[in-house]
């Protein structure tokens, strides 16, 4: 029978600012990360607009843990501020709005977004999200031994760096 992987359920608040300068309509900016709640539904929603400011709730994010995502896990949380990694576009049929697309806690996995030219923001992480993740981390993840590299006096001539004896 399958396990099913831990995870903690989110919703994203993105902000929208109106002409922040004379180069750009629209400035979008991830405000928060927050527990998922009943009542947020599973619809974005406008939480406030004031014409210069708007607040979108986005909810229904699923952020499960994989094996495989260990090292990158253990890199967040070593990186001295463990943060929520979140992928976001903007709208290509309508600029003015922008929507989260994932949340992630892996390291590597927001590296790889970026790789792939990809919007990725962060904020930190809850202190007991960022212990939950540790103690998870901290039964799965084993870091690959370290390879000790060879002495140059026991490689061949030919591999061996650095200038003439002298």
């Amino acid at each position: 029978m399958p396990s099913e992987r831990p995870c903690v359920e989110v919703a994203v608040v993105l902000e929208r600012e109106a002409s922040p300068n004379r180069w750009e309509d629209w400035r979008f900016r991830l405000a928060e990360v927050v527990p998922q709640q009943p009542a947020f539904g599973s619809e974005p929603r406008l939480l406030h607009d004031d014409g210069r400011i708007a607040r979108w709730l986005h909810p229904g994010f699923r952020v499960e843990l994989f094996r495989d995502e260990g090292e990158g896990y253990h890199l967040n949380l070593t990186s001295g501020q463990p943060v929520w990694f979140v992928l976001w576009r903007v709208d290509d049929e309508d600029p003015s709005q922008a929507r989260p697309v994932t949340v992630s806690l892996s390291y590597n996995e927001a590296g790889r977004w970026l790789d792939a030219q990809e919007r990725v923001d962060n904020l930190p992480l809850p202190a007991d999200i960022a212990a939950w993740l540790q103690a998870w981390t901290d039964e799965h993840y084993r870091p690959e031994p370290k390879k000790r590299a060879r002495p140059a006096s026991f490689r061949a001539p030919g591999e061996r760096g650095g200038g003439p004896r002298g």
